[in-house]
């Protein structure tokens, strides 16, 4: 008992030096790990990043993509502000279609340090992604079909023409049938203050995008003085259809906001 008793007097006081170095190491790459956090957008969920994902993550990059409940504008922001949460240090929030509302929202967060919008709706207050979508017509509008309980579907036409028409006919059948029912509440959320105000943004167009108009698109992009890539022959799924460029676009937006920081 004595020989352990003097063990335990030697073995703490280093356990505690290993442990103050882990938490040393854990400080530094907090200040280090570029954290993404990906936002799909309605009638889909995570797996609308699934090319993209390996392609950062190959870059260092520590990437989550989070699972909207899409009921409200309120729900959804809250999902992505729990993942904020959970991650050391600065965030880079990246969204799709109506996932651009959710980054909108949630993206006032300290921890945010920039926003990146892939065919994405940008709100500017009181704005929602839906009257954005109402005000320029496309094809997709005449393919979207609600039940009785204030949840839009997509037709399988809607799916296969004007949402993923440059897919192949595999990844749209999986498209529409993991497709997500969204509520109007989410996509009628009126936007507080949009934190694009505040934060650097990127926005990314789709010139072939019959889901939002190319030209909203871009009349939003300048909006919020984003720095501004197009996708030429692209549909609305640009991370599926142009997975290379997608990343690309994300690993500048990090290394430009890196930069800022370290001025």
């Amino acid at each position: 008992m004595m020989r352990n008793a003097s063990f335990g007097r030697r073995f703490w006081p280093a356990l505690a030096i290993l442990a103050g170095m882990a938490g040393w190491c854990d400080a530094a790459s907090a200040q280090t790990t570029k954290n993404v956090i990906l936002v799909h957008g309605a009638w889909a969920d995570g797996s609308s990043w699934s090319k993209v994902i390996p392609l950062l993550d190959a870059k260092g990059f520590n990437v989550v993509a989070v699972q909207l409940p899409l009921t409200s504008l309120a729900d959804d922001a809250a999902t992505v502000k729990r993942a904020i949460a959970l991650e050391n240090g600065p965030v880079l929030l990246v969204g799709h279609s109506y996932g651009g509302a959710v980054i909108t929202e949630a993206g006032d967060d300290p921890k945010v340090k920039g926003l990146v919008y892939v065919a994405a709706f940008a709100p500017d207050a009181g704005q929602s992604a839906g009257s954005l979508s109402g005000s320029v017509p496309v094809p997709l509008n005449d393919q979207v079909r609600p039940d009785a309980n204030g949840f839009l579907k997509l037709t399988k036409a809607g799916v296969y023409d004007d949402f993923a028409q440059d897919l192949s006919t595999q990844e749209k059948e999986v498209l529409f049938a993991a497709e997500a029912p969204t509520s109007v509440n989410a996509l009628g959320g009126k936007i507080g203050d949009p934190a694009w105000r505040h934060k650097p943004s990127w926005y990314i167009v789709a010139a072939n995008d019959r889901a939002i108009s190319p030209k909203l698109e871009r009349t939003m992009a300048q909006t919020i003085h984003a720095t501004t890539s197009v996708l030429l022959h692209t549909s609305h799924v640009a991370m599926l259809a142009q997975p290379q460029e997608v990343a690309g676009v994300i690993e500048q937006a990090e290394a430009a906001v890196e930069r800022a920081a370290s001025k």
